[in-house]
C-alpha cells in the first residue's frame, strides 16, 4: 500500500500522487460536476443553497468551482489561486458571505473537497506527506516562515501525521533523474503561475539507487501571472481610466495607479472587490473626467471578470507561444476588448520580468560556481517555459541537445511522492 502523498499546491493548478509499491508513482483522479481530472485548477466557489439550511454554502472546487460561478453569475463568491496570499502579512483573511475565512482555512477547504472529489482513490493510510513550496514565495514583501506556518495548520487540521516541505524545482529534478542512464549534473528551471525557482542537483546511481546532491538553488517571485499582468496593463486598464483624471477641488488629480495594480492581478479581483480601495474607486465616479471608463472598471469587477480575463489573457499568451502575432478577444470590453498584438510588444513588456527570471539563473550558477558547460542536463518545466523569449534565456547559455522538458502539471506532484517513499525524505526537507 502506497504510503507516501506528494502536493503540489500550485499558483494555478494543484496535483496530488501516490508513490507505489517500487518507484512508481500515479497521480490521483478527482470526479466532480465538471468531469474527471488528474489536476485541479486552484479556485473555491461558495454559493448559498436554502436545500442545506440558511448558513450553509454549496462549496466546490477547481473545474466544478468555475462551472458553478459561470453558471450563477452575481450568486457565487470566486476565489482563484490562493497560494499567492501564502507568505503575505498583508492577508488576514476575506469575507465569503459575511464569514471570515483565513488562509488556512481556504486551504483546508480547497484539500477537503479534492479528498471528496478524489472517492474511494483516497488513500485509508497515509504515513507521510510531502508538499512542495518555491524557492521564493511571490508578493511585494513575502514571508516564508509566515507560509510554512500557514502551510502546517492546514494540512493539520487534516490529520496527516508526518509533513515534509520540499523545493518544488528538487522535486522536479528528482522525477526527472529517474530517466537518467548515466551520473549527471541538472539544472531545473520550475515556472509556476506566481514564482520562477532553479535547483542545480548532481545524481549518481550507487549500488543501484538514486543518490542526489544538492548543489545550489534560487528563485524569484515572477512567473505566469506577471506576464499576464503586463498584458492586462497594457491592453485593458487604458480602457477602464488608467490614465485619466478627476476633480478634486480646483485640482486635477490623476486616478491612483494602484487601482490598476491591483485590477492587473486577475487573481486576485475577487479580494479587491471586497476592499476599501475598490469603495473609494466607486466614489470617484462622480467626480471624474472619464467616468465612463470608470464605470466599466467597476462592472467589471463587480460582475466577477476575473476569470474570463484569465481566458482571454491565456489564449493570447499561448498565441503568442506559436506565432509573432495573435488577437485578444476580451467581450465585456466591447469594442475595445479586441485587438491583434504583436510578439515583440509582448516582449517588451515583459523585459523587466525576464532578466529578474535571468538574474535569479545568474545567481545559482555563480553561487555555485558552475559554468553553463558543467550542466549535462536541463529541465524546464511549467507553462511559461513555452513562451519562446523565456526558452532564449536557455538556449543562449546551454547547447540546445541538453535542454528537455515535459511533465508540465505532474512532475513536482510525482517527484514528491517519490522522495516521500525513500526513507531518506527528511533529508530532502528545505
Amino acid at each position: 500500500m502506497a504510503r507516501a502523498l506528494g502536493l503540489d499546491f500550485g499558483t494555478t493548478n494543484t496535483v496530488l500522487a501516490l508513490a507505489d509499491s517500487g518507484a512508481t508513482t500515479h497521480s490521483l483522479q478527482f470526479s466532480s460536476s465538471a468531469g474527471t481530472t488528474d489536476s485541479m485548477r486552484t479556485a473555491l466557489s461558495f454559493m448559498k443553497d436554502a436545500q442545506l439550511g440558511a448558513q450553509a454554502l454549496k462549496v466546490e472546487a477547481g473545474q466544478a468551482a468555475i462551472r458553478q460561478f459561470i453558471d450563477n453569475p452575481g450568486d457565487a463568491r470566486f476565489l482563484q489561486s490562493i497560494k499567492t496570499f501564502a507568505a503575505s502579512a498583508l492577508f488576514q483573511g476575506t469575507l465569503v458571505f459575511a464569514r471570515r475565512h483565513t488562509f488556512e482555512d481556504l486551504m483546508e477547504i480547497f484539500l477537503k473537497r479534492l479528498k471528496a472529489y478524489a472517492g474511494d482513490q483516497w488513500p485509508g493510510e497515509i504515513s507521510r506527506l510531502v508538499a512542495g513550496r518555491p524557492v521564493h514565495f511571490a508578493g511585494a514583501n513575502p514571508d516564508p516562515n509566515l507560509a510554512t506556518q500557514r502551510y502546517n495548520e492546514a494540512l493539520t487540521r487534516l490529520g496527516f501525521p508526518e509533513i515534509h516541505y520540499v523545493y518544488e524545482p528538487v522535486a522536479a529534478a528528482y522525477y526527472f533523474a529517474q530517466t537518467l542512464k548515466t551520473d549527471a549534473t541538472v539544472l531545473v528551471a520550475d515556472f509556476g503561475g506566481g514564482t520562477t525557482d532553479y535547483s542545480l542537483i548532481r545524481f549518481e546511481r550507487q549500488a543501484g539507487k538514486l543518490v542526489a546532491t544538492p548543489i545550489g538553488h534560487s528563485g524569484v517571485g515572477i512567473a505566469g501571472d506577471h506576464f499576464d499582468a503586463r498584458m492586462i496593463e497594457h491592453l485593458v486598464a487604458p480602457e477602464i481610466g488608467k490614465g485619466t483624471y478627476f476633480k478634486s477641488f480646483d485640482k486635477l488629480l490623476e486616478v491612483p495607479s494602484g487601482y490598476y495594480a491591483a485590477f492587473s492581478r486577475w487573481n486576485q479581483l475577487s479580494i479587491f472587490k471586497t476592499t476599501r480601495e475598490f469603495t473609494d474607486l466607486k466614489s470617484l465616479v462622480r467626480s471624474s473626467l472619464a467616468p465612463d471608463k470608470l464605470e466599466l472598471f467597476i462592472d467589471l469587477v463587480e460582475h466577477d471578470e476575473g476569470y474570463p480575463l484569465y481566458q482571454a489573457i491565456s489564449a493570447t499568451k499561448m498565441g503568442l507561444s506559436a506565432s509573432e502575432e495573435a488577437e485578444f478577444d476580451f467581450a465585456p470590453l466591447g469594442k475595445a476588448g479586441k485587438k491583434s498584438v504583436k510578439r515583440t510588444d509582448f516582449e517588451s513588456w515583459i523585459a523587466d520580468d525576464l532578466a529578474r527570471i535571468e538574474g535569479a539563473l545568474d545567481e545559482v550558477l555563480t553561487k555555485t560556481q558552475t559554468a553553463p558547460e558543467q550542466v549535462d542536463k536541463v529541465f524546464l518545466t511549467g507553462g511559461t517555459s513555452f513562451v519562446p523569449a523565456v526558452r532564449q534565456i536557455f538556449t543562449r547559455r546551454f547547447d540546445a541537445s541538453k535542454i528537455e522538458s515535459g511533465g508540465e502539471l505532474l512532475s513536482i506532484a510525482h517527484g514528491l511522492a517519490l522522495i516521500g517513499e525513500g526513507d531518506d525524505a527528511a533529508q530532502w526537507a528545505a
